[in-house]
């Protein structure tokens, strides 16, 4: 990201997927992140096989190596009552100021 000029100082809102295995597990788990303050929509999207149910968890922050592993260590925890498990994240670019 940085090679391409993105500027990783600044936040922005990043996109986790959690995908699950049943409608019922994904609703349950983007309550709780809702509940907990951060951004979740939940959508049928079949893109990994037994685990049609994708969770798009949202959350503004710097997008370092560290504090992204440390919340898809959180984010797995969670997911893990549910059945679910990440599959990704990404973000668009902020680019450096001229």
């Amino acid at each position: 990201m940085e090679s391409e000029g993105d500027d990783l100082t600044r936040p922005r809102e990043i996109e986790f997927t959690v995908v699950f295995p049943s409608e019922d597990s994904a609703r349950q788990f983007a309550r709780q992140m809702l509940a907990e303050g951060y951004g979740a929509s939940c959508d049928s999207s079949e893109t990994v096989e037994g685990f049609p149910w994708d969770v798009i968890v949202i959350k503004h922050m710097v997008p370092s190596y560290s504090e992204i592993g440390t919340f898809e260590v959180m984010l797995q925890e969670a997911a893990d009552r549910f059945g679910g498990h990440n599959d990704g994240w990404g973000c668009f670019s902020e680019p450096r100021k001229q």
